[in-house]
């Protein structure tokens, strides 16, 4: 027996057979995590942190960098391997267990006595540290301010209505002289309310493949920029 879906006017299923270009809920995309819908996901280091990590790192060493939204990330096991300390949130539990188990890193699991409900996972070397909470949920009295972001496309799977919020809650959690590299599809520069922020167009590159293709779009740019 086949189940019929209703698709409302203007909307697309995916290839999971997901509604496209919904606003998403935080239970959303802990079942999207589940059912194993992750097409977002990328099983290699992200080309672009590696080309513009000098400028997160500005001459520093050892630094403290921040993940948002950091699903099961490569890149939280590369910064931790070019020996930084990383920090990220991720709504799904799923999301970070399946990341220690595939990168073969031993993890202890607490509660958060500041976030009702919330877990932190931490690497016995104490270098990753991965929170289980919403991200509007989490501030620096948890983990402190960072001396780096790397955002990416965190602020594109931020509702639309929560952006504005999102980018403020953001520039909370950046340390005196903190870098935050932006992966981004679309961006308006005047989303950043932040003080005495500086940013930068670093790259601007044609992102277009047949997964955006089937979404309608015939054009789709990707842009990096820095934020200071």
């Amino acid at each position: 027996m086949s189940t019929r879906v209703d698709i409302p006017k203007g909307k697309k299923l995916n290839k999971y057979g997901d509604l496209e270009n919904l606003e998403l809920t935080a239970e959303d995309w802990i079942t999207r995590w589940e059912k194993k819908h992750i097409g977002f996901h990328k099983d290699e280091i992200h080309r672009l942190l590696q080309k513009y990590l000098p400028n997160i790192l500005n001459g520093r060493k050892q630094i403290s960098i921040f993940l948002p939204l950091c699903g099961k990330s490569l890149d939280i096991k590369w910064l931790h391997d070019q020996g930084h300390n990383v920090v990220g949130v991720e709504i799904s539990k799923t999301a970070i267990e399946e990341f220690f188990t595939e990168q073969n890193v031993s993890y202890t699991q607490d509660l958060v006595p500041e976030i009702p409900g919330a877990e932190v996972f931490k690497s016995s070397d104490h270098r990753i540290s991965l929170y289980n909470c919403n991200i509007f949920n989490f501030s620096s009295l948890i983990a402190g301010k960072f001396d780096g972001i790397w955002d990416s496309k965190s602020l594109v799977a931020i509702n639309p209505p929560d952006r504005q919020r999102y980018v403020k809650h953001m520039t909370t959690l950046m340390a005196e002289g903190c870098c935050y590299l932006l992966d981004s599809c679309t961006f308006n520069q005047d989303q950043i309310v932040g003080p005495s922020c500086n940013i930068r167009l670093m790259e601007s590159l044609d992102a277009l493949t047949q997964q955006q293709i089937s979404w309608g779009l015939d054009s789709f740019i990707e842009e990096i920029y820095l934020i200071k």
